[in-house]
């Protein structure tokens, strides 16, 4: 519990660390050390990422947080800190600004951000787990989507105008200018909703390799690339709607909502969704080509930037984020240049560890745009020791780049079998990458 403190003004966030971490029984946690001792508060709701009502805060004894997951970690300024109310100044990546912690009348604790960004702020993205299919005798408790292979974005309609952003918080509006008719669509109404932008194919099947092209493109050629091949933004959730917050309602009623809405266009779709059934959702995800099905829990809240239990991933083909640490030269036709990509993602610690170099799946484009975008670096970034056949010649760079690869299985060992190079992946921040499966 809180301990009674005097109240001070507040300063930038550079005293004492705060964490935010998940756990598998679908608790969140927000752990602050206060003078060496952790004052921690379970957040059943999540933590409040943007301004608007309270959350339920529970206060608890809490553990060390050692090999959980973090969401969000940084510094925290005290504004007050009395036995009822704890206002604080967070400096997170995800949670920043003041925010309050104070017991109800009722005797419960809540928390609300107090000038964190408004609703109408892009929004992290809700994230899901690996896993299996849900058990029989709970499916019907269950939505499902196909998984769609693209780039995530939370789109922002304001005044008219319209804002998209990938995962890692990068603005990407600029990138695909043919969904800026996204505010007609909407006949003028403020919304936030949430979905992937994809590249279609003949067969209307998303195609991640034709994505590659628009992913990093800002200059003049983009209006001809998206005339020549638009890309579609398929839409699955709804967030808010004209300035009010839709996050707490649960998923059936979110996905509800956006079906009433009546609206759709050639570059800005709606997506099928399933009410239990999701065995045979998997089964003609697979018979159409797709990367797999999302399973959502019907009465799932949204909650931003977390990766929880209630929203399930279950893939046909293994995919992976990887953070590149280094390449090995190429022979015979890539003599000269990139010849395979060492790379690793980062484990319970936030240490990067070696995953495998990954060789096949390149097209000689891709293999040249590659090198210019390295940052040499004189030793390698993981941590782990590596096989001599891999450092000998291997060049290190700086662990800023993400791709995406296919592969068959991990090893014993924690490498991936037969890896298959996919593409970069500008929508996600080199820290956010763990392993998926």
């Amino acid at each position: 519990m809180p301990t009674r403190g005097s109240a001070r003004r507040p300063v930038p966030p550079a005293g004492e660390p705060f964490v935010v971490t998940e756990h598998p029984s679908r608790r969140v946690e927000l752990r602050l050390e206060r003078n060496g001792v952790p004052c921690c508060w379970d957040l059943p709701e999540g933590p409040p990422t943007a301004r608007g009502r309270a959350l339920p805060a529970v206060p608890t004894t809490g553990g060390n947080g050692t090999g959980l997951p973090t969401w969000d970690a940084g510094r925290y300024a005290v504004e007050q800190w009395t036995d009822d109310r704890v206002v604080v100044v967070l400096g997170g990546r995800r949670l920043h600004g003041r925010h309050v912690l104070f017991r109800s009348p009722g005797g419960g604790w809540l928390v609300r951000a107090l000038d964190a960004p408004t609703e109408r702020a892009p929004l992290v993205p809700m994230l899901a787990t690996a896993g299996e299919l849900p058990a029989p005798p709970q499916d019907s408790e269950w939505g499902y989507e196909f998984k769609w292979d693209g780039v995530r974005a939370v789109a922002v309609v304001e005044a008219g105008g319209l804002a998209l952003r990938a995962r890692s918080g990068t603005d990407i509006t600029v990138r695909y200018p043919e969904l800026t008719h996204l505010p007609e669509v909407l006949s003028g109404h403020d919304a936030v909703v949430d979905g992937e932008v994809v590249a279609l194919d003949a067969r209307g099947r998303p195609d991640f390799g034709a994505l590659q092209g628009r992913m990093h493109r800002t200059g003049p050629e983009v209006r001809r690339m998206a005339a020549d091949a638009p890309v579609t933004y398929l839409v699955f959730d709804l967030l808010a709607w004209e300035g009010e917050s839709l996050l707490a309602l649960p998923y059936a009623q979110r996905r509800e909502r956006l079906e009433a809405l009546g609206v759709g266009g050639e570059r800005w779709v709606p997506t099928p969704w399933f009410r239990g059934g999701g065995a045979a959702v998997l089964a003609a995800s697979r018979d159409n080509g797709l990367e797999g099905i999302v399973a959502k829990r019907l009465d799932s809240p949204y909650r931003p930037g977390l990766r929880g239990p209630d929203w399930r991933k279950v893939k046909n083909v293994r995919t992976q984020a990887v953070v590149v640490g280094g390449w090995r030269p190429g022979q015979g036709r890539r003599a000269g240049g990139v010849g395979s990509l060492l790379v690793g993602v980062h484990d319970d610690a936030g240490r990067l560890v070696y995953a495998g170099h990954v060789g096949t799946g390149f097209t000689a484009r891709a293999l040249e745009e590659l090198e210019p975008l390295f940052t040499p670096a004189g030793r390698p970034p993981f941590v782990d020791a590596l096989p001599r056949e891999v450092t000998r010649d291997a060049r290190w760079v700086v662990p800023e780049l993400v791709g995406e690869v296919a592969f068959a299985a991990w090893t014993a060992d924690g490498r991936m079998r037969h890896p298959s190079w996919r593409g970069l992946r500008d929508d996600l921040a080199p820290e956010d990458v763990v392993e998926e499966w």
